[in-house]
């Protein structure tokens, strides 16, 4: 048998490109924007999985009976490095299910992608992650959704949760960078500090966190979705938990639907870098998601019936990539197509109403998402709450949606004051320039230094905490410069007493 997996590419990849260091390769550049870059792909190679997930927006299973074969595969990944994809995630179902997995895996590594798989673990054998390290496997990503009990009754198996962790310190001995995904549904809360300790235990260095959406098997089982109004106690915790796993060695990495503006918006997206924030849904803009069959969207997790941008047997993914009008929705909505909350919300022009995934697998329509800290903060101020109800089932596809009605209501013993009318055309402030290719940079917002939140550039008066801007951003700065200072003098007075001890020691 042939090893395909060997055969040279004959698309001419792009040049490497360096990312700021400290940032993960992932990280967006100004040209992945303008030159419409895919940097991160997540590819769904088989449907077929040996789980049984309450929460799975694919309804995995059996594999698809139209998968790409490993020739087809392999020929797709070399077009993707040719696109300048710096980043490859193979999920499933569960990814080492598929026979050719490794060559997957080779291949890509061959054209210089970083290379991981996201799984939940039932199985992942001593042999299979030998193989995939061998072929240059990066990364693991474990999926964990809360202590045994609850884990292994989400997931559908006993013991899926001890194999799961298992896997984790087992990925970590053979030096892979491993991480677990969380989805965060009505049960998940509680268990989220215990988890925490647990995983580290278990090697864990990044974990990744995430609502459980309205999409498939978990519009089968509404039970299982956090409500909006349950942001308000869940965000602090995952603030306060995103603080203590950084002092030990855990970086906690915020889903797309995870957010937004609220109070700890600086911690979330940036690494440290306050500069940084949430800019929109980036699907089609610098991410693809790719189904087994060949189907491509711009974002796995999209419902296939409203974003399959095409098929590569039918179609390069070049062309997809670039002409399809379902793949480029991304890169030309404005805040017209906004409705509800968030048409008149002031971060209307750079949100785009957050995970277009979350907000039309709700409500059946984009551009209006109740899953927002901000939005659940400024309701609360005056009294308000909104839940969610389901009213339609979803058929039984993959990725298919049903829907669900969203309901506000008077939060039990609150007084109700209300809501102030806001202008729509105030929020539409930043008409955004397209580079020949199509692309164009997102907005950027700066942090006011006196409250924290995102404001626009051009505002003097803080509009969250009405701080004079350029005041506290003197303030802030004089601030900074004093504790440069400070760490600085502390530096040469160690240095001043560590060296006469260092000189007896040597001597």
């Amino acid at each position: 048998m042939t090893d395909t997996s060997r055969i040279e590419s004959t698309i001419p990849a792009r040049a490497p490109v360096s990312v700021p260091e400290g940032k993960p390769i992932r990280y967006r550049l100004e040209q992945d924007y303008t030159q419409l870059v895919p940097v991160h792909v997540v590819w769904e190679v088989t449907l077929a999985c040996n789980l049984k997930c309450q929460h799975c927006g694919s309804r995995a299973g059996r594999p698809r009976s139209d998968e790409l074969n490993t020739a087809e595969a392999l020929d797709l990944i070399d077009h993707l490095a040719a696109l300048g994809t710096r980043e490859l995630t193979l999920i499933g179902g569960e990814a080492y299910l598929r026979r050719d997995w490794i060559e997957l895996i080779r291949r890509s590594r061959a054209n210089g992608i970083r290379t991981a798989i996201q799984t939940g673990a039932r199985n992942l054998t001593d042999k299979r992650l030998d193989e995939a390290t061998e072929a240059g496997l990066q990364g693991v990503g474990v999926s964990i959704d809360g202590l045994p009990e609850l884990h292994d009754r989400v997931r559908g198996v006993p013991g899926s949760y001890d194999q799961a962790i298992d896997a984790l310190r087992r990925a970590k001995a053979r030096g892979l960078a491993v991480s677990v995904n969380t989805q965060i549904g009505a049960e998940t809360a509680e268990h989220l500090p215990e988890l925490m300790d647990r995983i580290i235990e278990a090697g864990a260095t990044h974990w990744q966190i995430q609502l459980t959406v309205a999409m498939g098997n978990a519009v089968d089982n509404p039970e299982l979705l956090l409500q909006p109004y349950q942001l308000l106690d869940v965000m602090p915790l995952l603030a306060r938990l995103y603080r203590e796993g950084e002092a030990r060695g855990l970086l906690m990495v915020v889903g797309n639907n995870i957010g937004y503006f609220g109070p700890y918006e600086h911690i979330w997206r940036g690494l440290g870098d306050d500069a940084d924030h949430w800019n929109g849904c980036s699907a089609g803009q610098t991410g693809i998601g790719i189904e087994a069959d060949g189907t491509i969207k711009g974002c796995p997790s999209l419902a296939t019936s409203l974003y399959a941008a095409g098929n590569v047997r039918e179609m390069s993914v070049e062309d997809i990539w670039r002409h399809s009008e379902r793949m480029s929705f991304g890169r030309l909505r404005d805040v017209e197509e906004l409705w509800g909350y968030c048409r008149t919300c002031y971060y209307a022009d750079v949100c785009r109403a957050g995970c277009t995934w979350t907000s039309e697998s709700l409500l059946g329509k984009r551009g209006n998402n109740p899953y927002c800290h901000h939005r659940a903060l400024d309701l609360a101020s005056h009294g308000l709450r909104e839940r969610v109800v389901k009213i339609r089932e979803a058929p039984p596809e993959s990725f298919a949606i049903g829907e669900f009605a969203l309901i506000t209501e008077a939060i039990p013993g609150a007084q109700v004051t209300p809501m102030p009318e806001r202008d729509p055309a105030a929020v539409h402030v930043a008409p955004r320039q397209r580079s020949a290719a199509g692309g164009a940079l997102p907005p950027s917002l700066k942090p006011c230094r006196s409250c924290a939140g995102y404001i626009w550039p051009h505002e003097l008066t803080c509009p969250h905490c009405q701080a004079d801007v350029a005041q506290a951003e003197a303030l802030h700065q004089a601030d900074a410069k004093r504790r440069r200072a400070l760490i600085e003098r502390a530096t040469h007075l160690l240095a001043g007493v560590m060296t006469p001890q260092l000189e007896a020691t040597n001597g």
